[in-house]
């Protein structure tokens, strides 16, 4: 963990999250083959991991395997899923010292039965922890959370449990894999692209943005601080003007 404590920024945002690109732009760049460049952002992931926790953010989601990165080259996959499994089974139990319950949100179905049962361990190692939620977003797409919760509110009300006039954006929210937990304040993106990709489109919503031109791996403890700073000296209005979010502010 961080040996010395940093001075936390005037707002800290309950939920983060971040899309973790550039690892292969990164071994690009170094003559590495691409799975190098996500051993190297385990250690980003670890730093980020240590200022959420330093100055207090309740959750920390991280987008890991996008239900589209099947479609990148088989031995690539096979790496990933190797480094995954390692770092889960390696991992969990450093989480649990530190008081961090880990979540893994996404379709686990299409994972290798192995992989799928190394996740149900890690989160039931981890389980109850209350230092803050790290979550994990694997085999996960946006479209597919809002999908996925739709069918379940449809058989809800194919079952008579639910009248359609009943389906409510509050109800369709708290379907969604994320559903018990604070909507993300910010979303941080790294190597530099403008997009998010698929990432949790319903709960980003009126979500801070934030880019960084850096690649994942290099993508360290004062890089996520400054992303923090930046935050908190964002004005979140939702829909309000300026002069009414600082009239409440006054009361």
């Amino acid at each position: 963990m961080v040996k010395s404590k940093q001075e936390a920024p005037a707002i800290v945002p309950r939920h983060v999250a971040i899309i973790m690109d550039g690892n292969n732009r990164w071994a690009k760049k170094r003559l590495l083959p691409g799975v190098a460049g996500h051993k190297a952002g385990v250690d980003a992931v670890r730093a980020v991991i240590e200022v959420c926790a330093e100055v207090g953010v309740e959750v920390l989601t991280l987008f890991a395997f996008s239900s589209e990165n099947w479609q990148r080259p088989a031995e690539e996959v096979g790496a990933l899923m190797e480094l995954f499994l390692g770092a889960l089974r390696r991992e969990a139990k450093k989480l649990k010292e530190n008081g961090i319950s880990l979540r893994i949100i996404g379709d686990r179905s299409r994972f290798h039965p192995e992989l799928q049962a190394a996740m149900r361990e890690a989160e039931q190692i981890t389980a109850g922890e209350k230092r803050f939620v790290l979550q994990v977003a694997a085999n996960y797409g946006g479209q597919w959370d809002i999908a996925q919760a739709a069918q379940r509110l449809a058989r809800d009300v194919q079952a008579g449990h639910l009248q359609p006039e009943d389906l409510t954006p509050e109800l369709l929210q708290s379907c969604l894999a994320t559903g018990d937990l604070p909507l993300p304040d910010l979303c941080i993106r790294t190597g530099g692209e403008h997009r998010i990709s698929n990432f949790l489109l319903w709960q980003l919503a009126y979500s801070e943005l934030y880019f960084s031109d850096l690649f994942w791996p290099d993508f360290k403890h004062e890089a996520m601080r400054k992303a923090l700073a930046d935050f908190s000296t964002r004005q979140r209005r939702f829909g309000k003007t300026s002069e009414q979010v600082e009239a409440e502010a006054r009361r």
